[in-house]
């Protein structure tokens, strides 16, 4: 495994991490304040989750080429962040 390789596998790691926290943490918010806006928040963390997770099996696993893994990662997050967009448009 070469250099990059290895720094992709431990951001992915991070990013697995970080955002697997933040949609637990959203979905506890929800289930205590039943506000629809934590739900929609919490779904919008794990597909940005799920996504950074399928890009490096995908890479790693099932010989995706970077640029393709990049792509359908970009894709995920910009799902991801549309949907936390409308988390924070329909709480007002």
């Amino acid at each position: 495994m070469t250099d990059l390789m290895m720094a992709i596998v431990v951001v992915k790691s991070i990013i697995l991490l970080l955002g697997g926290g933040i949609t637990y943490i959203a979905y506890k918010a929800y289930r205590r304040t039943g506000a629809a806006s934590l739900r929609v928040l919490g779904v919008g963390f794990g597909i940005i989750t799920l996504g950074a997770l399928l890009t490096g099996i995908a890479n790693q696993f099932l010989s995706v080429s970077l640029e393709a893994g990049v792509l359908i990662n970009s894709v995920f997050v910009a799902v991801g962040l549309a949907i936390i967009m409308y988390s924070l448009y329909i709480q007002q």
